[in-house]
């Protein structure tokens, strides 16, 4: 591989948001909203990926020939594992047992983001320096920071392959995604499931439209202050219940409304006059990334209304491919979502506890394989094309 000048910047205030973006659109007219400068300089400057919250930045830049980045990595120094979606703390408690310090880690990664997406960030995705130059920028960052090992996770299969040939362990687990076979309306894809599904979903979402409920979407310069203040109190409700502290604040909602509007999409329910649940979603090229939910009210099925059937009608009116319903949730099997691979990759120090893991994986590997097609057979769709009648 020749030379490359890696640099490890603390901030990304420390790179011009436009060389940051050329590496993360790859060739493509602008990035996936999560690996953008503007999502991830948000989370910096509100204080939410930050030394403070144990998401302390170490991002990697590669200077190209020209002197301007010719490819870079979000990166941080972690003190927990919190907030990654993709569980280590099994492998943590091992090493401390036997004596080892698993903390710090380096994290690659979209903080508190488990959507999948490129983490190589090079400009031309045909470069040959740029993948082994950030793995090894990567496993020096390792060294000088004195940590215990390197996670990237939520990668790309590419990247995924490419990496298992550079020292790191491969991973996968699975989520739930929808994916559109050329719907022209929800009907059509309703068309695509058994009778009973099919009948289910539309007495489900006649339901969770009763008691006065409506559905409103807000994306661009139609995104208010008070949805977004309304919004804001859902996130902590729910916050509060998963994770004790929720990781974001209110500021972070309006850095990003601020800097990138027409990539997000707010889907609220109304009631009464007032707000009374919603779902923050995120727009990408291809893919609608489902994020956050919230409700001050419990009402039958409003959940899966807000958060997974309104995300098909969105991405069935905007000609998008896939909707990305965030991690876990077997319940959203019924709603056509069938289970994908995700991919990680993983690279850690000490030989012992990385002979460990390998073994782990192996077998993990072969249970996310096997569990994925188990799933697929009990997804709603029909098993054949035969003519049916209700």
């Amino acid at each position: 591989m020749p030379d490359a000048r890696i640099r490890i910047l603390p901030a990304l205030t420390e790179i011009k948001p436009t060389d940051w973006d050329a590496c993360a659109a790859g060739g493509a007219a602008r990035p996936e909203p999560f690996v953008s400068h503007a999502f991830l300089s948000a989370l910096e400057s509100s204080g939410c990926a930050a030394a403070r919250t144990g998401w302390l930045p170490q991002h990697l830049v590669v200077d190209g020939p020209d002197g301007t980045p010719s490819a870079v990595m979000p990166a941080y120094l972690k003190s927990h594992s919190r907030g990654e979606y993709v569980f280590d703390q099994g492998w943590a408690d091992a090493y401390n047992r036997v004596g080892g310090d698993y903390y710090p880690k380096v994290q690659v990664a979209v903080p508190f983001t488990p959507v999948t997406g490129r983490r190589l960030l090079l400009k031309d995705p045909q470069d040959p320096v740029g993948q082994p130059a950030l793995a090894a920028g990567l496993k020096q960052l390792v060294r000088l920071r004195g940590a215990s090992s390197a996670h990237i996770t939520f990668a790309t299969q590419a990247e995924w392959e490419g990496l298992s040939q550079l020292d790191f362990l491969p991973r996968t687990d699975r989520q739930f995604h929808w994916t559109n076979a050329g719907y022209a309306t929800y009907d059509d894809f309703l068309a695509e499931l058994a009778s009973r599904k099919r009948k289910a979903l539309k007495k489900e979402r006649r339901e969770a439209l009763a008691d006065g409920i409506t559905i409103e979407w807000q994306t661009g310069t139609d995104l208010t202050d008070e949805a977004l203040d309304a919004f804001f109190m859902f996130y902590l409700d729910t916050g509060g219940r998963k994770w004790g502290t929720p990781y974001l604040n209110r500021e972070l909602f309006s850095l990003l409304a601020e800097r990138m509007p027409q990539d997000i999409l707010l889907v609220m329910a109304r009631r009464e006059g007032r707000y009374i649940a919603g779902a923050l979603n995120f727009i990408g090229a291809e893919t609608l990334y489902g994020r956050y939910w919230g409700a001050l009210e419990q009402h039958p099925f409003l959940h899966f209304e807000v958060c997974y059937h309104q995300a098909i009608d969105f991405a069935i009116a905007r000609g998008l491919k896939v909707v990305e319903a965030g991690a876990q949730g077997e319940h959203k099997l019924a709603r056509g979502y069938l289970p994908v691979t995700t991919y990680s990759a993983h690279y850690i120090v000490n030989p012992g506890l990385k002979a460990a893991v390998a073994q782990y994986l192996e077998r993990e590997r072969a249970y996310v394989e096997e569990d994925a097609a188990v799933l697929t057979e009990l997804g709603p769709f029909r098993r054949c094309r035969e003519e049916e009648h209700d």
